[in-house]
């Protein structure tokens, strides 16, 4: 079983859109977010639908919805808040990550 952590937050709004997101999925089914090497600015997140969690992911639930973060992911997002923003560039998750030096103007890639 995953361990539960309050390392990340998941802010009310994005809740809301992985609830949605997850509706067409199977029962079970959660968000994965990963940071992955790239992007414009060094690191760049990922997300993912996944329905199986592993032993060292860690989890964040909020209003019925499961995120899961890899431990090798997580040092990068600790202390971040998850949201989704819908504004003039578009509708996209946004991950408010206090570790973060610089990101990319599209806030999809960031530098540590």
């Amino acid at each position: 079983m995953p361990t539960p952590t309050t390392d990340v937050s998941v802010s009310e709004r994005a809740a809301k859109r992985i609830a949605t997101i997850l509706k067409g999925e199977p029962a079970g089914a959660m968000l994965r977010v990963t940071v992955k090497g790239g992007g414009c600015s060094g690191f760049q997140y990922a997300f993912d639908i996944d329905n199986l969690a592993t032993d060292d992911d860690l989890t964040v639930s909020r209003d019925g919805v499961t995120v899961l973060i890899d431990n090798i992911s997580l040092p990068y997002l600790k202390g971040a808040e998850i949201d989704f923003v819908d504004n003039l560039m578009g509708q996209s998750f946004h991950i408010e990550n206090p570790n973060a030096t610089a990101s990319c103007g599209c806030g999809t890639s960031f530098s540590i």
